[in-house]
C-alpha cells in the first residue's frame, strides 16, 4: 500500500529532485506535456532544504523510493526562487471571500508531481488529503498556480476541491490561480 507521508530525511529530498528531473517542461516531449502534464520550475538542494526546514512536504513512497511528491511553500519562501515572485506578488492583489489573500493563513502549493507508472492510482488526490490532514489546523486554504494548458493538472485539482479564483498571463505563460478552501 503506498502512503503518503511527510519528507523525513535529506535521501528523500534527493529523490524528489530526481523524479522532478524527469518531468520538467524541457525533459518531455510535447505530446506528454499535452497528455500528461509537466513541471514549470526547477528546484535545487538548498531551496528544497529551506522550504523543508519551514515546513515539511508530502512524498509517497514505493520499497523506499519517492514516486509522488507534493512540495509545500510558505509564504515565507517567496523571494527562494526568482521565478516565482510573479505568482507571489499576484497572490498580494487577490481577494477570497472579500478579503485580502493575506488576510488568511495560507501557504502554496509549491509543485505535485506522480511518477509516470503511479499515475492513475489515486496518489495525487492521496497528496493533496495528507497535506489537509498535516496542515489544516495552522491554515485557512492552500492555494497554487498552474499553466492553463497543463489541462491533466488543472482536471487534477479541480478534482479534489480547488477553485479557479484569477486567471493571468506572464511572460512565461497564462495561469490559473487556484485555491482549496479548508474553513
Amino acid at each position: 500500500m503506498l502512503l503518503a507521508t511527510t519528507v523525513t530525511t535529506t535521501e528523500e529530498l534527493g529523490q524528489v529532485l530526481q523524479l522532478q528531473q524527469k518531468y520538467l517542461v524541457g525533459n518531455v516531449d510535447k505530446e506528454e506535456m499535452q497528455n500528461q502534464g509537466f513541471l514549470t520550475v526547477q528546484h535545487t538542494p538548498g531551496m528544497l532544504r529551506q522550504m523543508h526546514s519551514l515546513a515539511p512536504s508530502i512524498i509517497i513512497k514505493d520499497q523506499g523510493t519517492v514516486v509522488a511528491y507534493a512540495l509545500t511553500m510558505l509564504r515565507e519562501c517567496r523571494y527562494l526562487i526568482p521565478a516565482l515572485l510573479p505568482m507571489f506578488n499576484s497572490f498580494d492583489r487577490l481577494q477570497w471571500q472579500g478579503k485580502r489573500l493575506g488576510d488568511y493563513r495560507f501557504y502554496v502549493m509549491g509543485q505535485v508531481c506522480v511518477d509516470r507508472e503511479y499515475r492513475g492510482q489515486g496518489l495525487f488526490d492521496k497528496l493533496y488529503l495528507h497535506h489537509r490532514e498535516v496542515y489544516r489546523p495552522q491554515y485557512d486554504f492552500i492555494i497554487t498556480e498552474v499553466a492553463t494548458r497543463n489541462k491533466r493538472s488543472l482536471r487534477a485539482h479541480e478534482r479534489v476541491g480547488f477553485k479557479t479564483i484569477h486567471i493571468y498571463t506572464d511572460e512565461l505563460d497564462e495561469w490559473a490561480v487556484v485555491l482549496w478552501d479548508w474553513k
